[in-house]
């Protein structure tokens, strides 16, 4: 095995895509903190002492017409040799024929624990929470968009998740659950009259003050390792297991067709230049997804290329 620090764990959801795959995790964003990260390095010869920085650009295609595009900082700190933090700040910008979006993105907080550690496995835990950068309001001339085109979720979520990692395998699993309704105020009928084909608005779910549901994370992923060069293949499903609500006619209705499971396959690979630095690309690729999708997390196909940097 070559001599790589090995990382502890850094906080996902979520839950990847980002990324985010099938339900877009990336935006989401648990699924790539801390234990639920992808493509984690597992070395027993080097304890981690050194801080990290990773730089990533993402680009997400949907089943309409928005293409999201976000570029993020991802800091972690060594705390100890068993505990470290992560900060994520994100800048996105969506593109798409209701209109463009951009802004910073939600702010991912993190600390992860090494829980138990042997001569074939670590296990970590992560604790941590988003914060966001806006009520998800952003309009177009007016008319209200859909959470497709927000820069933010526009809620206060807890996250926690725990991960076994080995020389050759990661299993992870997390919850994000969401505190709060945003602001957001989309409705078909305040497109009425408006520039827009209204058949074509419809196509997006209502959202007006959405609340999402919590999701439960699961990641499971095989490693191939080599002196300089990495792959993974993976999968991350993820479970909604409550229905999303919104307001309508100023009565809180429950949106059916939001709980399920949204699948993605996952592939990366990776390139050490040195022990210090390398760079990964990240390709999502959508399976399954939920019926219905107010929250605007669903990708068809997500890339990612990130540069990584440990100081």
């Amino acid at each position: 095995m070559p001599r790589f620090p090995r990382i502890a764990l850094i906080l996902s959801l979520l839950f990847c895509v980002d990324l985010t795959f099938a339900q877009g995790c990336s935006d989401a964003g648990f699924c790539t903190m801390g234990a639920m990260k992808p493509d984690q390095l597992y070395n027993k010869k080097i304890e981690l002492k050194l801080r990290s920085m990773e730089i990533s650009f993402y680009r997400g295609t949907t089943p309409l017409t928005p293409v999201i595009y976000v570029a993020t900082a991802d800091l972690n700190f060594s705390l100890n040799s068993k505990t470290s933090f992560q900060v994520k700040l994100p800048y996105q910008s969506v593109t798409g024929r209701l209109g463009k979006t951009s802004g910073l993105g939600d702010i991912s907080l993190c600390l992860t624990r090494n829980i138990l550690t042997t001569e074939k496995f670590d296990i970590n835990f992560s604790l941590g929470g988003k914060l966001p950068t806006n009520g998800s309001d952003k309009d177009e001339n007016g008319y209200p968009l859909p959470m497709y085109y927000q820069t933010s979720l526009g809620t206060y979520d807890l996250i926690a998740g725990v991960s076994l990692i080995s020389r050759n395998w990661l299993f992870a699993t997390g919850i994000q659950h969401p505190f709060n309704e945003n602001k957001n105020e989309f409705l078909w009928t305040a497109w009425l009259g408006g520039p827009e084909d209204i058949g074509y608005v419809q196509e997006y779910a209502n959202a007006k003050f959405l609340k999402r549901g919590t999701d439960i994370m699961l990641r499971v992923e095989r490693n191939f390792r080599f002196s300089r060069l990495n792959f993974t293949l993976g999968l991350l499903p993820i479970f909604r297991i409550n229905n999303d609500e919104i307001t309508d006619n100023g009565k809180r209705i429950e949106q059916d067709g939001t709980v399920g499971m949204a699948l993605s396959g996952i592939l990366t690979t990776g390139y050490n230049f040195s022990v210090r630095s390398g760079i990964k690309i990240l390709l999502g690729h959508k399976i399954r997804q939920r019926e219905v999708n107010p929250d605007g997390l669903t990708r068809e196909f997500v890339s990612s290329l990130s540069y990584c940097y440990r100081f």
